[in-house]
């Protein structure tokens, strides 16, 4: 699925910062158990070799004990008794990371955030495409026609069970609350988009997003269904460069079919 959420999933922020802050914890442990244990070596190391080579020595031993790679050095009896404590400590910062880092990122919250961040390039690219509002039973098949003819089709909701269908669908997908709209067709690349069309149900809310697209783009093809004369005036005022009223349509098949008929019956 590929929506790209206006009402951001504050909850998944919230898990990735925490995710991040013990992730740096943890690190930060480790740091201390390999500065701990390189320290304690050396001034364990009775060998005769130079300061660089015990330094080395016990360096390496260190970044073993905590990557568990197992390759050490030989150790003098008190360097053993010490790296069985510093062994223990490293499987208690281990459990912790654990105990402590799994898990965290695999909720739907911090999914929906990862989501939102693809989801934002893929808009900030987009180009030459066909937005289409809301999608029900006419936002569908709008959307359906267009993405048959090849378009690149984002899709605009209030809903998600909308926003399910029309992923399902193949379309991409902007999903906002009704009163954060706004910052819904904000996100819809309107200055780069070659047509709008508005579907939902609400005539009243067509007309505002009608004003509110055209404000964004005067120059842009929008197209909304109209219930009647007086209601196309409003659209075309509001911005609306086609204005289709539905009765009119289904009248004049109506007649021209039985018209038809009649004639071809004589």
């Amino acid at each position: 699925m590929w929506i790209f959420r206006v009402d951001e999933p504050r909850l998944g922020v919230i898990r990735i910062r925490e995710w991040r802050r013990r992730a740096h914890h943890t690190i930060g442990l480790l740091v201390m158990l390999l500065g701990g244990a390189t320290i304690g070596l050396i001034a364990l190391d009775q060998s005769s070799n130079a300061f660089p080579d015990k330094l080395f020595t016990a360096l390496w031993n260190g970044v073993n004990l905590i990557t568990t790679l197992g390759a050490f050095s030989e150790f003098s009896p008190p360097q053993k008794g010490f790296m069985l404590l510093a062994m223990v400590a490293t499987l208690l910062i281990g459990g912790f990371a654990v105990s402590r880092l799994t898990g965290m990122l695999s909720g739907d919250d911090v999914m929906a955030y990862r989501e939102n961040r693809i989801m934002e390039r893929k808009l900030e690219q987009l180009a030459n495409h066909v937005v289409v509002v809301g999608f029900h039973s006419l936002g569908e098949r709008v959307a359906d026609y267009l993405h048959e003819e090849g378009n690149t089709v984002l899709v605009l909701v209030g809903d998600q069970d909308q926003a399910n269908r029309a992923t399902d669908c193949g379309h991409l997908v902007v999903l906002g609350s009704p009163d954060a709209f706004d910052e819904v067709l904000k996100r819809a690349r309107l200055d780069s988009a070659k047509a709008m069309f508005v579907t939902t149900p609400d005539s009243n809310n067509n007309l505002a997003i009608t004003l509110l697209a055209h404000t964004l783009n005067p120059s842009l093809a929008i197209a909304v269904p109209g219930e009647n004369p007086l209601r196309k005036g409003l659209l075309e005022n509001a911005g609306a460069t086609n204005v289709v009223i539905a009765d009119d349509i289904i009248a004049k098949a109506l007649v021209t079919r039985i018209t038809t008929a009649a004639e071809a019956a004589q």
